[in-house]
């Protein structure tokens, strides 16, 4: 059964609709000569989602995979408080015949992003690129750097951040570091500071919910404006965490290639670096050398002149820097 994906595989086990010589497998069972399996593949269960006519940034599409920008305050499938206007309604009414690929409710969806989180996410329009997507982002090859504004002056130009994350063990509906969590893994790396804030390139090694967000607030540097584990909401004029997925690396599902997409944060993120640039105007000298001001840029330039063979960006298959990646540059390196 190769078109089917190891979370529906597992699913089906869990249920009892897999017998190992007559008798229910575990998940942990291994196959030996001689084994007998038989499996009970049940018909599709109902499902409320309903195609919806939103709007999505499609930033590429192929008959395998698509690469959508995801707007800040859209929830990825339904839940409670959110049964309409979700990613997966877009998708089914965007993409004839997706219901059928992924989970239950979650048409492709290989991953996610919290609500207010804006960026890329890659969904699956066949059963056999969701499997491979999901191999991929098991076994890390998939790879996904953010761009964070984050509160208060991180020293460290560069760290790695490895605590278990798990529920909270009063706030139900946090997350936090917990004793026993699974584990998380996030390098961070510091592209500039001003007086109350700094701008990291956050890069997830698992995908822990809301592992960015939980492991920077940790650390003492929650992600600015975020409503659950920063210091206040709406700082910096920000509807949401300044959390922006801008880069996704992977390998297409059908034919191998190595592809590079890459989206510019929303508005809002952008006009916040807008605010720290002044800050940084206010509290530094306006003069060459300034303690992170060319190191930003740098960086910034290195993120976004990335060029290989089959990379693709928000603006298609081409070398350069994209604009907004100029636009960022432009602001940090304006006093220098």
């Amino acid at each position: 059964m190769p078109d089917m994906s190891r979370s529906r595989a597992r699913r089906l086990i869990d249920d009892g609709n897999v017998l190992v010589s007559g008798a229910k497998a575990k998940p942990s069972y291994r196959v030996k000569t001689g084994d007998v399996v038989d499996v009970t593949v049940p018909p599709p269960e109902p499902t409320d989602l309903v195609p919806e006519p939103l709007e999505i940034d499609v930033v590429y599409e192929d008959e395998d995979i698509l690469v959508v920008n995801k707007p800040r305050g859209m929830v990825i499938h339904p839940a409670k408080g959110h049964w309409h206007e979700t990613m997966a309604n877009a998708l089914l009414y965007h993409c004839r015949g997706i219901e059928k690929v992924g989970d239950l409710g979650r048409p492709g969806i290989v991953h996610r992003l919290d609500k207010d989180t804006t960026g890329l996410i890659v969904v699956a329009k066949s059963e056999r690129a969701f499997a491979a997507l999901q191999r991929q982002m098991r076994d890390r090859i998939a790879k996904r750097d953010y761009l964070a504004i984050v509160s208060g002056v991180v020293r460290d130009d560069a760290g790695t951040i490895e605590a278990p994350i798990g529920r909270h063990p009063v706030h139900r509906k946090k997350m936090a570091v917990v004793e026993g969590g699974r584990t998380a893994v996030t390098r961070f790396e510091v592209l500039c500071r001003s007086k109350r804030y700094t701008l990291i390139q956050a890069h997830l090694e698992t995908g822990r919910t809301h592992q960015i967000r939980v492991h920077m607030s940790y650390i003492g540097h929650p992600v600015a404006g975020d409503p659950v584990y920063g210091r206040r909401e709406g700082e910096l004029g920000l509807g949401g965490q300044a959390l922006h997925a801008w880069q996704l690396q992977l390998v297409h599902p059908a034919d191998g290639s190595s592809m590079t997409f890459r989206a510019p944060p929303p508005p809002d993120f952008l006009n916040a670096l807008s605010v720290l640039s002044q800050e940084m105007d206010e509290a530094m000298p306006k003069h060459r050398g300034v303690p992170g001001l060319h190191e930003a840029g740098k960086a910034l330039h290195i993120a976004g002149s990335i060029s290989n063979p089959g990379v693709t960006t928000r603006d298609g298959p081409r070398k350069g820097i994209p604009s907004w990646v100029l636009e960022i540059k432009k602001e940090w390196l304006k006093f220098s």
